[in-house]
């Protein structure tokens, strides 16, 4: 099933730098997300329903030894399971507002180039392809038992990626490109170093880089080196995460990419990065280091989401607004990472609520941009009269994405500070709910302006027909997110709470 999942797409991608009929490769980017996230829900009911796979101990029976048993490169754990879920189920809804983004441009490819709608004759060849090329290495990631190979898959991501950003093909997305590649490539070379020292703290016991032989032999690995290892690892990984201060390819990069690549590099991409992270604060908090990495993991999330704060409040741009904003979350899933308990089922509900929901505010974003032909946040006002869904969508990805409730983004965050004041991280919870506030005001300032605020009609302005292939993926996302605040269901709920064991949370932990 995994090879499954993994050649589906590959071979996809591939077909579809070979297919020269636009329908035919459109038609083939939407079957191939369907047939993934069909493959994906089987996968995943069948490691519910039997329990199969939940830990990385899986593979071996009895207490054996892993010298016993050949390593396996690919299989799933439960925080496999619970990434790729998201992965697969995004993409889904990311492959149907492609087909209609695609649609929209061949009918109006618009007058101007930096409005950011049109493709400047950019092959659509080159689009379909590296985005299922995209899926496929997105789901060999989160398979990967192995962190040397897990390290060459993220890097597989960068430059798979890449040409999804530079789609527009005018200067400023060739800048956010070439910064994406600097600054990942940096990251990505310090996590090298890190798989060295993981490397070199296993030596004696044989594990190499092996997750399941790690985990066996934790309590034999050489301490001062496993940190070495966890704090390249962290910069590196933390890199592409977009964790504070590594962050600054992040801003660019998601103004600049297509709506629906932005949906993905925020929802889907980051959550890859945050895996390397988690498989290498398992292994040190397996070997005692549990203290160390959950410090480190709360200092650099505390201070994305100060960042976030911050930054967010001089923004003019609503596309460098909304990742600004996954900044902030990817900073609430390190902090619930780092506390542990239920903050870490916080956390992994955090991961897959924010997932959803940023992916429905790009979504919905393009259709803005395609409405107002401009990202400026000044530019754009009395959007209800202009296109009232549109409208309305925006202010409901506002409200989910601030955490009002009811939404699974509420209860994470609520997780996540109950679990500071729990264990007596007071001046923390405080500064997490000042700077959480100081984000909800700026946010609230920007959308509630761009919604009601006034502005004249421009001069030849044509009534705009809002695209309903693009909207209701945004729609059913969002209504995702509040029925997570409503109820878990009880496979879910066990997912979540065995994905946040794998990291340090407290056995029913859950909801």
């Amino acid at each position: 099933m995994i090879t499954l999942m993994m050649t589906l797409p590959l071979a996809a991608g591939v077909t579809a730098f070979i297919i020269r009929n636009d329908k035919a490769r459109r038609a083939l980017l939407q079957w191939t997300a369907r047939l993934h996230f069909l493959l994906t829900a089987l996968t995943v009911w069948m490691h519910v329903r039997y329990g199969m796979g939940l830990n990385l101990f899986s593979g071996y029976f009895g207490g054996l030894s892993p010298r016993d048993h050949a390593p396996a490169w690919f299989a799933y754990d439960a925080l496999g399971l619970f990434f790729i879920g998201i992965t697969s189920l995004l993409f889904l809804g990311a492959a149907h507002y492609a087909v209609a983004y695609l649609a929209a441009e061949k009918r109006d490819p618009g007058e101007d180039a930096d409005a950011g709608f049109i493709f400047n004759n950019a092959p659509e060849t080159v689009f379909t392809g590296c985005l299922l090329l995209f899926l496929a290495a997105m789901t060999a990631v989160t398979a990967s038992r192995n962190m040397g190979l897990l390290w060459a898959l993220v890097e597989a991501t960068t430059l798979l990626s890449a040409p999804l950003i530079y789609f527009h093909r005018h200067k400023r997305s060739l800048e956010a490109t070439w910064k994406y590649l600097l600054i990942c490539s940096v990251g990505i070379a310090l996590a090298l170093m890190g798989n060295l020292f993981l490397g070199a703290a296993g030596l004696k016991t044989g594990a190499g880089l092996d997750l399941p032989a790690l985990f066996y032999n934790a309590a034999a690995l050489d301490k001062p080196l496993l940190k070495a290892a966890f704090l390249f690892l962290f910069v590196g990984y933390g890199t592409k995460m977009g964790l504070s201060p590594f962050h600054t390819w992040l801003p660019d990069a998601h103004s600049e990419a297509p709506a629906v690549v932005s949906a993905l590099l925020s929802g889907a991409l980051l959550n890859c990065a945050f895996l390397g992270i988690l498989r290498a604060n398992a292994v040190c908090a397996e070997a005692g280091l549990a203290d160390f990495t959950g410090g480190i993991l709360m200092l650099f999330g505390f201070l994305s989401i100060l960042t976030a704060a911050l930054f967010m409040l001089g923004q003019r741009d609503y596309k460098r607004l909304l990742a600004y904003s996954s900044i902030e979350h990817m900073g609430i899933l390190a902090l619930g990472a780092g506390l542990g308990g239920g903050a870490a089922f916080g956390a992994m509900l955090g991961a897959l609520s924010h997932s959803l929901t940023k992916a429905g505010l790009f979504f919905t974003s393009g259709v803005v941009l395609a409405s107002e032909k401009t990202k400026r946040i000044a530019d754009v006002r009395g959007l209800w009269r202009r296109a009232p869904a549109t409208a309305v969508l925006w202010l409901a990805g506002f409200f989910l994405i601030t955490g009002m409730p009811p939404s699974g983004i509420f209860l994470a965050k609520f997780l996540v500070l109950k679990e500071a004041i729990r264990l007596g991280h007071y001046w923390l919870a405080g500064g997490y709910l000042f700077f959480l506030a100081v984000l909800f005001a700026g946010m609230a300032k920007v959308f509630i302006a761009m919604t009601f605020g006034e502005r004249e009609a421009k001069a030849g302005e044509k009534p705009f027909e809002e695209p309903r292939g693009m909207l209701v993926p945004a729609a059913v996302f969002f209504v995702i997110v509040v029925s997570l605040g409503l109820y878990l269901p009880g496979w879910l709920n066990m997912l979540l709470e065995s994905a946040a064991a794998g990291l340090g949370g407290a056995a029913g932990a859950g909801l």
